[in-house]
């Protein structure tokens, strides 16, 4: 996680330096609405690489014991446009938006000893705690999932793997009421999170909903927030939690202060008072995977060279 946090400080960087290309992604859903196809294409002039990832997305995979997001990522260098590698997508997904969001909370959130409200129960639920354990010092954790047998599955996991004080919750409010940090990694398609209920100061990483009519946060919380994302044309198209507040004229796009890699570079500005709640509404960009496979591929490449070179 620390490694990828890093990672994903050079794509962002490089995102904002106008070395990147990264065509908004192209979704295809099955007619009945249970799951899509993502073809999320990206270039990355600074690594010398072109990809691609390719993913299918079904909310509904956990009671068949898979894994919701499952594909691969493409890589191919940019001279002469050979294929270099097949990389899973699955941990790397689960990985870089955890990461994106570790990113964005240390450059947005308050520097202190923080209470942790994580809504959901699934692999980013776990990742977000590795993220968020990576860069803010977390006295408490508690955790919110529709089905209360997997909150206390993964709050006994987490309490065992880092010694933390952790519960599980049965109401989202009292998940979120005391938190400094809110991870919200959710399918629900309606708001689980009202504005009201977010304590002054609170930081807010929002992964769950990526389409334009689903959403996580009502629109009194983006309101009274200081919203962010990874790219201007991600969430203009593809975040309910932005277009929904925007289509019922409590926001423009005015609204939005910045892309993470325009804070790292001091181009827009951050957290300006304690009091603020900061507000991440993370889409995810095929730049990340890139980035996060590229390290994968040139690994393994240094690892065989290693291999084949000893006598």
């Amino acid at each position: 996680m620390h490694k990828c946090i890093g990672l994903m400080e050079e794509a962002f960087n490089a995102l904002a330096n106008g070395n990147v290309l990264q065509p908004l992604r192209s979704l295809m859903w099955l007619p009945d609405k249970t799951g899509l196809l993502g073809m999320m294409p990206a270039y990355a002039a600074d690594l010398g690489i072109m990809g691609i990832k390719v993913i299918s997305a079904f909310s509904g995979n956990k009671k068949f014991g898979h894994p919701s997001h499952q594909g691969a990522i493409l890589l191919f260098e940019s001279t002469n446009g050979q294929l270099l590698s097949i990389v899973d997508a699955d941990e790397i997904t689960a990985i870089r938006t955890a990461a994106v969001s570790g990113l964005a909370t240390k450059l947005l959130a308050r520097d202190t000893l923080s209470t942790l409200g994580i809504l959901g129960s699934g692999t980013q639920a776990r990742q977000h705690v590795e993220a968020m354990l990576a860069v803010r010092k977390i006295n408490a954790i508690k955790i919110w999932s529709r089905d209360p047998n997997n909150a206390e599955e993964l709050r006994a996991q987490i309490s065992k793997q880092h010694h933390l004080a952790v519960v599980s919750v049965e109401d989202v409010k009292d998940a979120i009421a005391d938190a400094d940090i809110i991870c919200s990694t959710t399918a629900s398609p309606t708001p689980l999170v009202l504005g009201e209920w977010i304590k002054k100061g609170a930081h807010i990483n929002a992964v769950g909903s990526c389409t334009p009519n689903t959403r996580e946060f009502d629109t009194a919380a983006i309101v009274n927030s200081k919203l962010y994302t990874d790219k201007y044309e991600s969430l203009y198209n593809e975040a309910g939690d932005f277009i929904i507040p925007k289509k019922e004229g409590a926001i423009d796009d005015g609204h939005v202060k910045g892309e993470l890699g325009e804070l790292m570079k001091g181009m827009k500005k951050g957290r300006e008072t304690d009091d603020e709640i900061t507000f991440f509404k993370s889409l995810g960009i095929a730049i990340e995977d890139i980035y996060a496979a590229t390290h994968v591929y040139k690994t393994m490449i240094h690892k065989n060279e290693l291999k084949n070179d000893t006598p």
